[in-house]
C-alpha cells in the first residue's frame, strides 16, 4: 500500500470509531505494532483522535453509540437512552445506556457509558434489536422489557408509545422469567385503563 493511502482508507469508511484490530483490517497488516506507530503518527498529525485507549475516531463528530457498542461486545445500546428517545420516559440522561455481558460505568471522551449486565443468551438474541449498520440499538420495546428484566420496579411515564402486539412478541426470550410476567401483566392492565 502507497505511504498516503492509509488515512485515506479510514477516512472513506463508513465507521466512526475504530479499533486497532478494525484498522489493522482496513489496512491488511497483521503486526500491531507497526499499525501503531502508524496511529500515532495520525494522531500527532491531527487526522486522526484517541477517545479511549485502543480506540480511534476521525473527528468530533463520531457516533457516540458506535463507540459505546465497540467498546464492549457483544453489547447494544438499550435501557433509558432508548426509552427517552421514545417517549415512554421522560427524565432526560447524559448517560448512555448499553446491555452488555458486564457491569461497568466508564467516561470516555467526556461521555459517560453505563453498561448493565444481561444474561448472554438474552444479549445475544437480536429480537427486538435493529442493526444501525455499525452497532445494535433495541426497539422500544426491547428496551422496555430489558427495564423490567434488571428492575423489580419501574416508573415508566408514557407506555402509549409501545407496540404490545411485539412487547409479547419479544417476551418469550427472556426465558419464561415469571417475575417479569407478572409486572408486564400489571403494567398492560394499567395501561389499558387508562387508554
Amino acid at each position: 500500500m502507497k505511504k498516503g493511502n492509509y488515512i485515506s482508507i479510514i477516512l472513506k469508511a463508513n465507521q466512526t470509531v475504530f479499533s486497532v484490530s478494525d484498522i489493522m483490517l482496513l489496512w491488511g497488516e497483521t503486526a500491531s505494532d507497526k499499525t501503531k506507530t502508524r496511529i500515532n503518527y495520525y494522531i500527532k498529525k491531527g487526522d486522526l483522535f484517541r477517545v479511549r485507549r485502543g480506540f480511534y475516531v476521525k473527528d468530533e463528530n463520531y457516533d457516540r453509540f458506535e463507540l459505546a457498542t465497540k467498546i464492549y461486545t457483544p453489547s447494544y445500546v438499550s435501557f433509558e437512552t432508548v426509552l427517552r428517545r421514545a417517549g415512554v420516559n421522560f427524565q432526560y440522561y447524559e448517560k448512555i445506556f448499553i446491555a452488555s455481558y458486564l457491569s461497568r460505568e466508564i467516561k470516555a471522551n467526556d461521555q459517560v457509558y453505563c453498561y448493565r449486565k444481561i444474561k448472554d443468551s438474552i444479549l445475544t438474541n437480536n429480537l427486538g434489536l435493529e442493526n444501525k449498520g455499525n452497532y445494535f440499538i433495541a426497539l422500544p420495546e426491547r428496551a422496555f422489557l430489558d427495564v423490567l428484566y434488571l428492575n423489580k420496579d419501574y416508573h415508566f411515564d408514557n407506555l402509549s408509545t409501545l407496540n404490545w402486539d411485539k412487547v409479547f412478541e419479544i417476551l418469550p426470550i427472556y426465558e419464561n422469567n415469571k417475575r417479569m410476567k407478572k409486572i408486564l401483566r400489571q403494567y398492560y392492565q394499567n395501561y389499558k385503563k387508562e387508554k
